[in-house]
């Protein structure tokens, strides 16, 4: 089973923890580590032979064209992060699809091609702002990562499907979302495989986890990072316990599990594993199933 890798290329600052300590406009006055640590896992996905989708932040796109340039031309997937990494339940409709349309425009300038693949900051796309997904599908995308099918307190449809699955926008049109990777257990979607939850979790149980998908359930597993989580060396940002622990909590051993994921198992772009997923469902003529 092939599994998606994707990468959401966005520097420690801008993350959701530290965004009420850290604001957009005050983004120029940290040193940026984003390039150092994106060229990082660029040559450790290469000399394994990997190659993943990279959700980029418009912000970051702008001011490091030549970052860019080489995601691609390594022959990663591009898709968008946003902007500004703003919580789309956050703002309105209009400030989203501003957001939106400036980052894609960035992106699609800088390479010449189209971009269809999107993820949300924060996974922010819940029960509360599903109308996002109308604007992603007037701007030309059609596949998304950006509902969390579990409980959090500031992300989540805990009842979302678990799998790769359309989702009808309007006017008709279909937007294919691959969730991040959960385990179901005694009526509750567990996440095991992306960000906070790979640091947290011991090694044994992430592999466990995306074994049991694969095998049990014949699903490809989706997971996540952050240029910023394999970089324990990182400036330390002055906010509440609790943001602190989610963002800290063990850097140090990131790169070390990460190499290991890479050698245990499969992996591709997203957009690359969707494809491989709707031609099984297609040979297996069940539609309606997961896709």
């Amino acid at each position: 089973m092939i599994n998606a890798l994707t990468v959401d290329v966005e520097d420690y600052y801008q993350v959701q923890a530290f965004a009420d300590v850290i604001r957009p406009a005050e983004w120029h006055r940290y040193p940026s580590r984003v390039e150092k640590n994106t060229y990082r896992l660029l040559d450790i996905f290469q000399r394994r032979g990997v190659r993943a989708t990279f959700f980029i932040l418009g912000w970051v796109a702008e001011r490091c064209p030549e970052l860019v340039r080489d995601i691609f031309q390594a022959g990663h997937e591009i898709g968008s992060h946003g902007y500004s990494h703003q919580r789309i339940d956050r703002g309105s409709e209009k400030i989203f699809r501003e957001d939106i349309q400036r980052a894609k425009s960035i992106l699609e300038e800088q390479l010449s091609i189209g971009i269809r693949c999107y993820r949300a900051p924060s996974y922010s796309i819940t029960a509360k702002t599903l109308w996002a997904l109308d604007v992603l599908a007037d701007l030309g995308f059609d596949r998304d990562s950006s509902i969390f099918p579990v409980h959090h307190d500031t992300y989540g449809i805990p009842d979302a499907p678990r799998f790769p699955h359309f989702r009808v926008v309007r006017g008709g049109g279909r937007i294919l979302e691959f969730p991040p990777s959960t385990l179901a257990s005694f009526g509750v979607n567990l996440p095991v495989a992306g960000g906070g939850y790979f640091r947290l979790f011991p090694y044994r149980l992430t592999a466990w986890a995306i074994h049991r998908i694969n095998e049990n359930e014949a699903q490809p597993a989706m997971v996540y990072l952050h240029p910023w989580e394999i970089d324990p060396e990182q400036p330390r940002i002055a906010a509440s316990w609790r943001s602190r622990f989610r963002h800290y909590q063990n850097l140090q051993s990131t790169e070390k599990k990460l190499l290991r994921l890479l050698d245990d198992f499969s992996w591709a772009p997203m957009s690359e594993v969707l494809a491989l997923s709707l031609n099984r469902e297609d040979s297996k003529d069940e539609v309606g199933h997961g896709l």
